[in-house]
C-alpha cells in the first residue's frame, strides 16, 4: 500500500485530492473561518462559506475583506492541486453586491491559464440562491518545492 505522503500519487485527479488534504491539514485560516471544500480538481477548487456575525461590517454586510479570503483559498486550492507549490504574485476583486449574515457564500476557482511558472485563475463568488457577489482573478506563480513535501518536512519539525 503507498503512503501518500512518501509517494504522491500519479493519477491527476488522486494527486489533487491528496494535495488537498495536505494543505487543509495546516489551513488555520480556512478552517478557522468556518470554510469547506466541497470539491477539488486539477486547476478547479469549489469552497463554501457562512457569513457569520463576526464578519459583518458596520453596514451590516459581509466585510470585504473575508469575501477576498475566501475567494484567495479557492484559488489556492485550485492552483496548488498539481503539488507544485504556488502562490499568488498578483489578485483583484470586484465587489457586485453585498452578502449577509446568514447566506453561504461560495467561491469557484477555474484555471484559465498555466503556462510555466504563471497562472490565471477566475473566480467566482455567489450566494447558495445562486447571486454572484464578487469576480476574483488571481494570477499565480510557481516556486520551488511541493505541497506534499511541504508537509513531510513540517511534520518532521513538529
Amino acid at each position: 500500500m503507498s503512503n501518500p505522503l512518501t509517494d504522491p500519487p500519479t493519477d491527476p485527479q488522486a494527486l489533487a485530492d491528496a494535495v488537498t488534504q495536505a494543505m487543509w491539514s495546516r489551513d488555520r485560516a480556512t478552517q478557522g473561518l468556518g470554510m469547506q471544500i466541497l470539491s477539488v480538481k486539477p486547476g478547479y477548487a469549489l469552497i463554501a462559506m457562512p457569513v457569520r456575525s463576526d464578519m459583518v461590517n458596520g453596514h451590516h454586510i459581509c466585510h470585504g475583506g473575508f469575501m477576498f479570503t475566501l475567494a484567495d483559498s479557492a484559488f489556492a486550492f485550485a492552483c496548488n492541486s498539481y503539488n507544485q507549490n504556488t502562490v499568488a504574485s498578483a489578485c483583484h476583486i470586484d465587489f457586485l453586491a453585498p452578502a449577509r449574515e446568514g447566506d453561504v457564500l461560495e467561491a469557484e476557482a477555474v484555471e484559465r491559464s498555466l503556462s510555466g511558472r504563471t497562472g490565471v485563475y477566475d473566480i467566482t463568488l455567489r450566494t447558495r440562491s445562486g447571486k454572484t457577489v464578487a469576480l476574483f482573478r488571481g494570477k499565480s506563480y510557481r516556486i520551488k518545492g511541493e505541497v506534499i513535501a511541504g508537509l513531510q518536512q513540517a511534520d518532521a519539525h513538529a
